[in-house]
């Protein structure tokens, strides 16, 4: 059975459901274990239990069903779930929405980002960012792309800093910059230093990247046109890691250009090419969803962001 927004809002008797009981079950689902979520809402288990069981009678259905070890999410409870995340999410773009028009980055701002991207970039834009908007909060979060992308639909994040191509998930992008990737290799090995290089000149048996979930790993091997089926024998989990292995002469990597000077400004022994194969091999972007009431506030940090790229990389030539 079916419920329209309004009857999940309102039962027969006319009684309404709050946001904060939404707000409640909300912090359930993701934690599946009530104390655990009283504890994300600042309140104490018993007021969350009580909230929780309210709500259910207001609803006429169980949302969760519990015992002494356990939390589940009821089919009908998960379909209420659904329509009280969309509601809260828009109820908050409502409140937000005065306060981005009169000052577009001046509060709190949530932001996630990809570690392939993080440690270069962070450190170029975020100077400009507290020069110029002195009175923002700004909470960075790392992860995934995967797990940004979830975390930004569900409200969890403002935005999120991807690379793409990516499936968004009928989330919206503004690009901001685009690069391509160089090919570091050990001075010893052979092509190593050469100014272009082809992938067909890669040998990809020495060719360590990512270990998978790691969206630069997909784009190295589209640039490239390897199958993601090929074998690779070294995977790391950070660019970092990656880079002391090609030190040690352990093999060859890809890496974006934003990373070069970071990795390779302490590698005297480490030499890079440029991958001569159609670009961008991949573009920098904010993401967020479609009815994001800080619109304006993201357009302002895509122009930041482009700026201060700009700028950097002008200085570094």
């Amino acid at each position: 059975m079916l419920y329209s927004i309004l009857s999940i809002i309102k039962n027969k008797e006319n009684e309404m459901l709050t946001l904060k009981q939404m707000d409640y079950a909300l912090a359930v689902k993701k934690t599946l274990h009530f104390k655990k979520a009283a504890e994300a809402c600042f309140i104490s288990p018993s007021t969350l239990s009580n909230a929780i069981t309210e709500m259910e009678r207001h609803l006429g259905f169980q949302v969760f069903e519990r015992d002494n070890k356990k939390v589940f999410v009821t089919t009908l409870g998960m379909e209420f779930l659904q329509q009280a995340q969309s509601i809260y999410l828009q109820v908050r773009d409502i409140q937000r929405l005065a306060e981005s028009q009169v000052e577009p980055l001046g509060k709190a701002l949530s932001i996630g980002i990809i570690p392939t991207i993080s440690p270069y970039f962070l450190p170029i834009v975020l100077p400009k960012i507290k020069q110029d908007f002195p009175g923002l909060s700004l909470k960075i979060e790392e992860g995934q792309s995967n797990k940004l992308v979830d975390k930004v639909k569900n409200g969890e994040l403002d935005m999120a800093i991807l690379a793409l191509p990516y499936n968004l998930d009928g989330l919206i992008s503004l690009k901001f910059w685009e690069e391509d990737f160089y090919w570091v290799a050990h001075h010893e090995t052979k092509h190593a230093g050469t100014k272009e290089i082809r992938a067909t000149q890669l040998e990809h048996s020495e060719l360590m990247l990512l270990e998978d979930g790691h969206c630069l790993k997909d784009h190295i091997l589209d640039a490239c046109k390897i199958s993601s089926h090929s074998k690779h024998v070294v995977k790391a989990s950070s660019l970092v890691t990656l880079i002391q292995l090609v030190q040690g002469n352990m093999g060859t990597t890809l890496v974006p250009h934003m990373a070069l000077d970071q990795l390779l400004s302490s590698n005297k022994d480490l030499l890079r090419s440029h991958l001569n194969e159609p670009g961008p091999h991949r573009e920098i972007a904010l993401i967020m969803r479609p009815t994001y009431s800080g619109m304006k506030g993201a357009e302002l940090l895509k122009d930041l962001f482009k700026d201060a790229m700009s700028q950097h990389l002008s200085s570094k030539k």
